[in-house]
This record gives structure tokens, C-alpha cells and sequence, in this order.
């Protein structure tokens, strides 16, 4: 009997897969590492609310860590911008650039409340602001919340004036009003829930002082463009040329007694963005040439001329090769994306134990198990997704688990329960192996997403090793 039990157990080790914590397999120093790394992340995401304050972000810490812009400088480290929505990194590498770039795409929007290009009325001496949600939320999250108001106005004369009001101590803020509950049995609690709050009702309280004039018309809104104008020079007609957006105004957090998670809006997808932009900053001389973008608008789509369906890509490659003294074929460009390797660095959903009813246990993402690999997302027999081979597949564990980073494989809740899509299948069109990998979340697309900070951790380490993929071999 003991020798079988001894068998089994032996079998049971060699045989089985074996999911493990990731704070069991850290050490102390380990434990202090992935701690100070989320420091570091939890000031971005202070910094970084907006795209285009990511964008500025990233720009700032590539500059300081030797990056030039293309084509203004030297060396093997460069960055280009889009419209300022859209950044990219590279490092040349040893090999030459026409056998294919290690490239880590993640985006740098987040859902969030736009406001309307004419937003500003008034209504029961109070003014507010009309807003149009972007991407998928829940819109009852948005309501009594704390919001900060930030984005670009572009005046008549063709200046910019940046905005961010509601982040300081002392400054104000704004907020989307909701109903008190002794009103709310028929017009929100007799609703399905996302009829509860309805779109045209999600707008911010602005103002409320009147105008002395009481012979003018719409005086409170009035006043409050008095005020726009003294303080900024504005005019009403400048809003029908700015992009302002309402985000939560709340700051990142530890959370919880030790302190393990972080809490924060925008982390879909600005936590794989950070671990990116600190994976390729160590990239000092990769084997292969590493590319980290960081585009805009994958949550509406990845439409538009800073998103993923642009050709922002290749015309960063083309520079690439120009630094090099070259001027690449169409047909060169397209082998070089083909013969490429991506990662498609987004965020999954971590298994909640409160609604395990829409997760399949066995393939979906555990709080804390390391970072989550996703071979497909799409929705229902695998719709609009990019599916990573097997081929790829194995080459990604090998390496991850040479590396002993702790990882997970992973899909998006059960088959039939909904679905999601990331920017895979924007770069799969190239021709080259990809596969989504990023972070898991709790409550995600909300305006206060949590994420385990030893798979914040590792998910770094991922990308870390995925740039030195082929050094020494």
C-alpha cells in the first residue's frame, strides 16, 4: 500500500498541472521588488489619466532613459508620436532588423464620460455639462462619483489650452447626480439595470451662481462662461473644437490590511502599458529589435488614426530602417512584420469569487496566479478573435517558464456569457505569431479597477523576458 500511495504521488508530481500563488513562490526580496514596482506604476496611473497624458508620460521617461525621436537623433534608441494619442519605442537590435521585431502592443484609453462637443445648459438655475460615454461601462458606476475634468481646448485663434480640473487638493470637482432612493422604486428600481441610468442623464453638475444681471437670460450658465472666459480666455463656440474628458478623480491606492492589491481607474489598460514601457527602458542591446506601441481607441474598436487599424506601424518601421540607411520595399516591410513576434499586452478578467456562476474555473484567471495568457478572446465559437497557435504557444511557455515567471492560460468568462476582443487581430493581419497577455483585474472597466500587485509583478517580468527572447541562444 505505500508503495502504491508512494507511485500515485510521484505521478501526481510529474503528471499533473500544478497552479501555484505567486506570493508562495516570492521570497522576501521578491516580495520587496514587486512591492517597489508598484510604486512606481501607481504614479504613472496618477499622471496618466487621459491618452494623451500617456502619451506625454511615456515621452518624458523615454527621453530621460536615452531615447530620440525619430529621425532627429542618433543611436539605437527612438521613440515617434501620433497626434499625441499614440506612442512608439524602439531599441535596434544585434540582428538585423529585416528578420522580425519583438513587439508588445498595449492601449492607453480608458472608458470614461467625454463630453459633448456642445455641452454646456442650464436647467433649474444649475448648469451642466452634456457627456457621451466612451467604450463599454456600466453607467450607473458614474453616477455620485467624484470626477476630474481633463483634455485639450483648441481656440479660435489656434491655440491649445490643456485642462485638468479636480485632481489637487482644493480644486474642484464634478459629478454626475443620481436619485435618491425614496424616488427611485419606478423610474430606476423596476428596470433591468443597465436601463436604470439612462446615457442623456449622465451629465455633470458645473455651476450654480447667477449672473447679477437678473434681466439676462440663462444666467447661471452664463456666469460660469464669464468665468471660463476670465480665467481662460474661452468662448463657448471652444468647445465645439476641444476633446475633454470626465475620468474619476480618486488617486491609485493600496488596498487592502497587507496591503497586496492596487486599486485605480484606467489600469485596462495602462497597467500592461507601464510594465511595457519599463521592459523595453531595460532592453539595453536585445538580440532581436524590440517595438512597444502604445495606441489609442482599442476600447471603441481600435477605429481611427490612432488606433490599432492605423498605419502607424509601419511607418514606424520605415523609419527604423531609415535610421539604418535604408529605404525599405513594400515587400521588405511586409516580411519584416511577417517574420515578427507579438505580444498583445491586455488585461483579462480575474476570477471574482462573488460571480463564479459567468467564469469556467479551470481556464479563467486567478487573482494573484501570475500573468494570464489568452490564446483567443472574441466572443461565442470564437468570433472576431486572433487564436495563437499551438506552435507559438509553446515557444511563449518555454520561455516564460525558463525564466520562472509565474503565468497562467486563461480565456474570458464562459463561452456563452459575453466576450471581448483586444488589438491581436489588428497585428495577426501581418502575418506575425501573437498572443494576448496581460493582467488580471477585479472589477474591470469600472471607475475603480483592482489588480494584484505580484501579478502586476510578473507581468513586467514577462514582458522583461520576452525582449531578451534569444540572447545567448
Amino acid at each position: 500500500m505505500a508503495e502504491a500511495a508512494k507511485e500515485r504521488e510521484q505521478l501526481e508530481e510529474r503528471l499533473k498541472l500544478k497552479p501555484k500563488p505567486v506570493w508562495d513562490r516570492y521570497d522576501e526580496a521578491m516580495r520587496e521588488e514587486a512591492f517597489s514596482f508598484s510604486e512606481g506604476y501607481k504614479a504613472f496611473l496618477d499622471r496618466a489619466k487621459t491618452e494623451r497624458e500617456a502619451v506625454e508620460a511615456i515621452k518624458e521617461c523615454a527621453q530621460r532613459e536615452g531615447f530620440a525621436e525619430i529621425g532627429q537623433g542618433e543611436g539605437r534608441r527612438f521613440y515617434a508620436v501620433n497626434k499625441e494619442k499614440a506612442i512608439a519605442l524602439a531599441v535596434l537590435g544585434k540582428k538585423p532588423l529585416r528578420e522580425g521585431l519583438r513587439i508588445i502592443v498595449s492601449h492607453i484609453d480608458s472608458p470614461r464620460l467625454d463630453l459633448k462637443q456642445n455641452p454646456l445648459y442650464e436647467d433649474l438655475e444649475m448648469v451642466f455639462l452634456r457627456t457621451h460615454y466612451y467604450g463599454g461601462i456600466k453607467k450607473y458606476h458614474w453616477v455620485a462619483q467624484p470626477l476630474a475634468l481633463h483634455g485639450v481646448i483648441v481656440r479660435a485663434d489656434g491655440s491649445k489650452l490643456s485642462v485638468k480640473i479636480g485632481e489637487e487638493e482644493g480644486e474642484p470637482v464634478f459629478t454626475c447626480c443620481d436619485l435618491l432612493p425614496h424616488l427611485a422604486r419606478r423610474t430606476q428600481e423596476e428596470k433591468k439595470l443597465k436601463e436604470a441610468i439612462e446615457a442623456e442623464k449622465l451629465t455633470a453638475l458645473a455651476g450654480h451662481i447667477p449672473y447679477p444681471d437678473e434681466e439676462a437670460k440663462e444666467r447661471v450658465k452664463l456666469q460660469v462662461l464669464k468665468l471660463l472666459n476670465e480665467k481662460y480666455g474661452l468662448v463657448e463656440e471652444d468647445f465645439l473644437s476641444a476633446e475633454l474628458e470626465l475620468v474619476p478623480a480618486a488617486k491609485a491606492r493600496d488596498l487592502g490590511f497587507d496591503r497586496s492589491f492596487v486599486a485605480a481607474y484606467g489600469q485596462d489598460d495602462r497597467v500592461c502599458a507601464y510594465c511595457a514601457l519599463r521592459a523595453i527602458i531595460e532592453a539595453k542591446e536585445p538580440e532581436f529589435s524590440t517595438l512597444a506601441l502604445f495606441l489609442d481607441k482599442e476600447e471603441i474598436g481600435s477605429e481611427g488614426n490612432t488606433g490599432a487599424k492605423s498605419r502607424f506601424i509601419e511607418l514606424f518601421v520605415i523609419g527604423l530602417f531609415r535610421v539604418l540607411g535604408q529605404e525599405p520595399s513594400e515587400a521588405l516591410l511586409k516580411e519584416v512584420l511577417f517574420r515578427s513576434k507579438a505580444l498583445s499586452a491586455d488585461v483579462t478578467a480575474g476570477v471574482d469569487p462573488n460571480y463564479k456562476d459567468v467564469h469556467e474555473l479551470q481556464n479563467n484567471a486567478r487573482m494573484g496566479y501570475g500573468v494570464a495568457l489568452c490564446k483567443f478572446t472574441g466572443a461565442g465559437g470564437k468570433y472576431y478573435s486572433s487564436d495563437a497557435s499551438a506552435e507559438y504557444v509553446g515557444e511563449i511557455r518555454e520561455l516564460l517558464n525558463r525564466e520562472g515567471i509565474a503565468w497562467q492560460m486563461t480565456e474570458l468568462g464562459k463561452v456563452d456569457e459575453g466576450g471581448g476582443g483586444t488589438v491581436a487581430k489588428y497585428l495577426a493581419i501581418y502575418g506575425m505569431d501573437i498572443i494576448d497577455c496581460g493582467t488580471p483585474l477585479l472589477s474591470m472597466h469600472s471607475p475603480y479597477e483592482v489588480a494584484s500587485k505580484a501579478d502586476i509583478y510578473e507581468t513586467f517580468r514577462a514582458y522583461r523576458a520576452f525582449y531578451r527572447w534569444g540572447e545567448g541562444g
